[in-house]
């Protein structure tokens, strides 16, 4: 009898271990994993190329004559002037150009700069220079040049239309030290954060990782060494919400937001069952974050109010953000 009650206990202590024993997903196989990553890399990337190709501070690209295609600079360091260049097809006579720009959002008179001509390899370059501003400081400008091809001599604008010029903002430099961890980072995380919505879609077996990893790369290069490059760049820490209207930070805030709900519903314990709830909030932080991408870089951004500057303001103390 005593043998029998031994055996029934035995057995409950069995069933009750194995009823509290933790319920994890099934690893994938290698094959899986590998394709999974694969795509990860792909949605990461485009995203990441889309916002930098659409973004006001990529060159704008125009086409001078077959097979030579200009790319106009949108962006500059302030420590010294901007040179702006154009290709040109060698020919006989020499090429010629005038670089026209003035101060962004004001009534200044275009100033005219006469571009040099270069010889390089088997084209010539036009070479203007756009004098440096303070830092987020801005000018409009664009080139009218004579070209001269198989088919003789042409006058070109540079944008082509009249009521089109080109947008170069300036910032201040920099340290390496800061700028590549946090582009590093910022690409790891985005890479980590696709990884985690596959993950929450197909195979969730390290799901709750790769969130918190991907938290953990954005707090890192998003939210302490984003607004470290910002102070370097533009004299302030935080232009997003609640002291500006600067897209980039916000963006970085409601990714950062987003990726803080999806852990906190996930939780840190490793052998905790993971939920379909868990699943869509790891998913819908990645959408959010695929989303923020989307948007263009650099979007009302820091920009220098002129106006301010002409009444004495000192330069730093005339940055505006959120303007479009």
């Amino acid at each position: 009898m005593e043998e029998t009650q031994d055996s029934d206990q035995t057995e409950a202590e069995t069933i009750q271990e194995v009823t509290a024993a933790p319920t994890l997903p099934p690893k994938p196989s290698l094959l899986k994993r590998s394709g999974l990553w694969f795509l990860a890399f792909i949605l990461a990337a485009s995203a990441m190329i889309y916002q930098r190709a659409t973004g006001p501070t990529y060159p704008m690209k125009i086409r001078v004559d077959d097979g030579i295609t200009a790319k106009l600079i949108r962006t500059h360091e302030s420590t010294a002037d901007a040179i702006v260049e154009l290709p040109a097809p060698l020919s006989e006579p020499e090429p010629s150009a005038t670089l026209f720009y003035k101060r962004y959002r004001t009534t200044d008179e275009f100033t005219a700069v006469p571009m040099t001509v270069v010889k390089e390899g088997e084209q010539y370059k036009l070479e203007g220079a756009l004098p440096k501003q303070p830092a987020a400081g801005k000018l409009e400008y664009y080139i009218e040049a004579k070209i001269y091809s198989d088919s003789g001599g042409q006058e070109r604008r540079f944008p082509a239309q009249d009521d089109e010029f080109v947008l170069i903002r300036f910032k201040d430099p920099v340290p390496d030290g800061v700028l590549i961890p946090h582009i590093s980072l910022m690409i790891f995380s985005i890479l980590l954060g696709m990884r985690s919505g596959l993950a929450a879609l197909f195979a969730p077996y390290n799901m709750r990782q790769l969130a918190w990893v991907t938290l953990c790369g954005m707090t890192v290069g998003g939210m302490i060494l984003g607004p470290m490059v910002q102070k370097y760049a533009f004299g302030e820490y935080w232009t997003g919400f609640p002291l500006g209207g600067d897209w980039t930070d916000n963006k970085m805030l409601f990714m950062f937001l987003a990726w803080v709900f999806a852990c906190s519903v996930i939780g840190l314990n490793p052998y905790k069952k993971v939920t379909g709830i868990m699943r869509i909030a790891v998913f819908t932080a990645s959408i959010v974050m695929t989303v923020c991408y989307l948007i263009p870089h650099s979007m009302g951004g820091s920009e220098l109010d002129y106006s301010q500057v002409d009444q004495g303001i000192d330069p730093s103390e005339a940055i505006k953000t959120g303007r479009q």
